[in-house]
């Protein structure tokens, strides 16, 4: 980089974050809108950091901070995070409806707050090259706001951080969202069963099973084999009054 003054733009090196949203960019998750929010705001930064690059050194490098940059990230692993459990809540719905599993035991099955932080987790688990590019940034930071030569050499050497540090979120991205079609994955096994459950049949036989019971007793009783309990023979009276049998 040729002088302080002059900061590149930093879309070329976040890669495939920046794109645009297109079919083939989705996966099972759908995430092209909080990818482009995080693109938004790691530009945003850099946007703030070419303003001040030619009057102010140090504020240039101040906007661009490990901090910004791992608040815009939590972010967007925090919103894939809540992706990723309303994806596998409408799986498990949808395969409630089919096989009319019962709503109480449903909500049993979908993904707690504690599953969803630990879904979070793992979205994040490939960012720990960008952490550490991001926390050499602040490294870099107090050489690259210092004057003269010294601080022309140490600002050239930041900048390469940055650039750095946006090939390593472009990673982190492509890492989050391979988890995320992941942990869909993990769970359609609980979407199947959910599927193919079919209510208990014991009680139905059961019913029947009484039922039938019940329906042989009263003929016994009707037909003059068992004696009329006392409850009954107002109704036994009447049947032998109203029934005839050729």
């Amino acid at each position: 980089m040729n002088g302080a003054t002059r900061l590149p733009e930093l879309g070329p090196w976040l890669g495939r974050l920046a794109a645009p949203p297109s079919p083939q960019s989705q996966g099972t998750v759908p995430l092209d809108d909080i990818r482009l929010t995080l693109a938004t705001a790691t530009l945003d930064l850099a946007g703030a950091a070419r303003d001040f690059a030619d009057g102010d050194r140090a504020a240039a490098v101040s906007a661009l901070r490990a901090r910004d940059w791992r608040e815009a990230w939590d972010r967007a692993v925090a919103e894939a995070a809540t992706r990723v459990k309303t994806v596998i809540d409408e799986r498990l719905a949808a395969a409630a409806a089919e096989s009319r599993h019962p709503r109480r035991k449903l909500v049993r099955a979908q993904v707690s707050e504690t599953e969803r932080a630990a879904i979070a987790a793992r979205l994040g688990a490939g960012a720990i090259p960008f952490e550490n590019a991001i926390n050499r940034l602040d490294e870099l930071a107090g050489p690259a706001s210092r004057g003269g030569p010294e601080g022309e050499a140490g600002f050239s050497a930041w900048w390469d951080g940055v650039t750095d540090a946006a090939r390593r979120l472009d990673t982190a991205w492509s890492s989050l969202a391979d988890a995320a079609d992941a942990e869909v994955a993990r769970w359609e096994g609980e979407v199947a069963r959910i599927r193919q459950w079919h209510r208990p049949r014991w009680p139905l036989w059961l019913l029947t099973v009484g039922i039938l019971a019940i329906a042989t007793w009263l003929g016994l009783v009707l037909g003059g084999y068992l004696a009329v309990p006392g409850w009954l023979r107002p109704f036994a009276e009447w049947w032998w009054r109203t029934v005839t049998f050729a």
